[in-house]
This record gives C-alpha cells, sequence and structure tokens, in this order.
C-alpha cells in the first residue's frame, strides 16, 4: 500500500511508496572529548633549540607555549598556565630547564601536572632514565598529552634551613668532588661532547686530577660535611664525594649507587679515596662486594638527609652555594613518554 503524506500548502498531497522493512540497528553518537589545556616552556637557549624561533608558531588551539629569556618570565608563564588549568607541562631543554621549571611550577600548582621532558639541553639524563628518545619532538609531546603513557618519578627536594626561599627540585645532586667534576663538564660541552660522552670524559678526568694532582690537592683532601640521615646515621668529617639521585638510570648505564631501584639513593666516598683506579670501576658498574664499602665507599637509601656543607653543591648541573639544608624525596611526579618507553 501506498502512503498519503498530506501538506499544509498549495502543494499538491504526495503518495509515497512504502517504507522497506529493515531489521532494528544500533547506533552511537560519539563525541570527542576537548584536548585538555597544555603549557609549553620551551628554552630557546638550549643546545638542539639553537635557531627554532619558530618552533612555537602554529601551536594548536589548546597548547600555550612560551620561550622565556629570563627566570621571571618563566616564573610568570607558569603563573598564567596554573591560572588557566592547565593539566600537562612539556618542557623542551635539559635537565637544568626541568629543576627551573619543577621548582617554580610548585609554587604555582596545587598539584603538580603530568610533565613530558622533549630533550634538547647539554644533558638530559632525566630523559635518558624516562626512556625519552634523543628525537622526540615538540608535537611528538603534545601528542603524548592526549594518547601517551606514564612513568613515575619523584624529584629530589632541596630545602634551606632557616631561610625564606622556594625549594629547589632536580634528580642528581653532589657534592665535593661532584663539584669540581661539573666545572670539567663544562670545558667538555665547549669542546663539543654531550650526554654520554660528556659523562665520560668528565669521569676519566675527575679520576685523573684526584690521582695525579698531589696528595695534598682539593681533589683529595675533600670537604667537610655534616650529614644526618632519617634513620638516625650521622658523620661530621671530610668526604671526598657526596652524590644522590632518585633516578633509576643514568647515563652510560653507570650504576654508582648499586642496583636499578627507585627512591633516594646516596653514595658516600671518604676522603682521601682509597684506591682509586681499581675501585670506581667497580662502583661504577654496580658492585655490592663487601671490600668496597670496607675502603670507605658508603652507599644507602633514605627518604630524607640533612646535610651541612660550606663549599657548595651542585643539582642537575648547576652549582649553589652551600649551608644547612634538608635533602628529601618528593611527592612523585607523572612524566609523560613515548608508547614504547
Amino acid at each position: 500500500m501506498n502512503i498519503l503524506v498530506r501538506s499544509r500548502s498549495n502543494v499538491p498531497d504526495l503518495l509515497l511508496p512504502p517504507f522497506p522493512a529493515v531489521a532494528p540497528t544500533d547506533f552511537r553518537v560519539v563525541f570527542e572529548a576537548p584536548s585538555q589545556p597544555v603549557g609549553v616552556i620551551l628554552n630557546g637557549r638550549a643546545h638542539r633549540n639553537a635557531g627554532l624561533s619558530n618552533a612555537l608558531d602554529g601551536l594548536p588551539a589548546h597548547v600555550a607555549g612560551v620561550a622565556p629569556v629570563s627566570r621571571r618570565e618563566m616564573d610568570d608563564a607558569l603563573a598564567r598556565f596554573a591560572a588557566r588549568g592547565v593539566e600537562t607541562l612539556i618542557v623542551s631543554g635539559g635537565d637544568g630547564t626541568v629543576r627551573d621549571v619543577l621548582t617554580a611550577a610548585a609554587m604555582h600548582f596545587r598539584t603538580m601536572p603530568r610533565v613530558a621532558v622533549v630533550p634538547s639541553g647539554k644533558t638530559n639524563a632525566l630523559a635518558i632514565d624516562l626512556g625519552v628518545p634523543k628525537g622526540w619532538t615538540l608535537d611528538d609531546a603534545i601528542r603524548a598529552a592526549d594518547t601517551g603513557n606514564t612513568v613515575s618519578r619523584a624529584p629530589i627536594v632541596v630545602e634551606r634551613i632557616g631561610r625564606r626561599e622556594p625549594a629547589l627540585r632536580g634528580f642528581l645532586f653532589g657534592a665535593g668532588a661532584f663539584v669540581r667534576a661539573t666545572a670539567l663538564a663544562q670545558d667538555t660541552h665547549k669542546l663539543g661532547a654531550f650526554n654520554g660522552l660528556a659523562v665520560g670524559l668528565t669521569l676519566t678526568g675527575a679520576v685523573a686530577q684526584t690521582l695525579f694532582g698531589g696528595r695534598n690537592n682539593n681533589w683529595r683532601r675533600g670537604d667537610r660535611m655534616r650529614i644526618e640521615l632519617a634513620d638516625g646515621r650521622c658523620t661530621d668529617r671530610n668526604m671526598y664525594l657526596l652524590l644522590g639521585s632518585t633516578l633509576t638510570r643514568l647515563p652510560l648505564g653507570i650504576k654508582p649507587f648499586g642496583r636499578a631501584r627507585g627512591g633516594l639513593k646516596l653514595l658516600g666516598v671518604d676522603a682521601p679515596p682509597k684506591l682509586l683506579a681499581a675501585t670506581v670501576p667497580a662502583v661504577l658498574a654496580g658492585s655490592e662486594a663487601r671490600w668496597i664499602e670496607a675502603r670507605g665507599y658508603h652507599r644507602a637509601d633514605t627518604s630524607a638527609m640533612r646535610l651541612h656543607i660550606d663549599s657548595g653543591f651542585v643539582l642537575d648541573g648547576e652549582r649553589y652555594e652551600g649551608g644547612d639544608m634538608m635533602i628529601r624525596e618528593g611527592d612523585p611526579i607523572e612524566f609523560l613518554v613515548p608508547a614504547h618507553a
């Protein structure tokens, strides 16, 4: 039978054929969730970012990017990101840039947003630990904000005792010979050595300075440190080296803290160091043989450490003045990583 459709206008009525019989079909309307706000901090002076003046052009609408030229500008940008409700921070730079961003972000965000690191600096130890490849780009990180995996890492937090200033946040802390070795690393950067090569040359130079610099040189004498761990263990003496990190993997596969694990790990070496040339290879290979401890190479895991040192320390490549401080494991941060990491 036909179906009569009557018009309410002067158009003639229409005779339509019947609808063909069809089986009921399920269907869905899929709404694509809007992308969450993303903030980008790009260090234009970072090694791999040199000459990328247009790197922030053409960003998607949900992404805001800045290339600050001072820490004040970076601080202002992070304040705006926090007010906008940014849920992902992308940092394009090296370890030092990440340290500065995390230190400032903690003052503006109630909860630290997810962080993606685009390894662009002269040293990128955090990116190596996270499994982020050297070729990871800003576009890759933006896509990962919607689709990427996350890996959790807790930073080292350095708080000055008796001083009102922001706590520092980083991942590799060192004092004593590490401060002098970092100065050597700056020279290797000038020679064009970065990342793993720079680490190798720096370690070689540090050992050479210690072995051949004379019995009473600054390297062998060490620096006076008072160290008190969370479990009550305490020492007050000259130390050749104090090293701490919350990373699980370090460049070149070195394992100064022993087996890979999370948490705040420490390595302390008595001054003057004993049998350095014979012991350092075993220490860096991660050996946990008892004779290493007997020679004055001490490892420890702790949640916090109170340290007093006059000669300064290094956090993620930058030297800071010494003093009385609390060094602790901070709250974990979720880092975006590629799907295969």
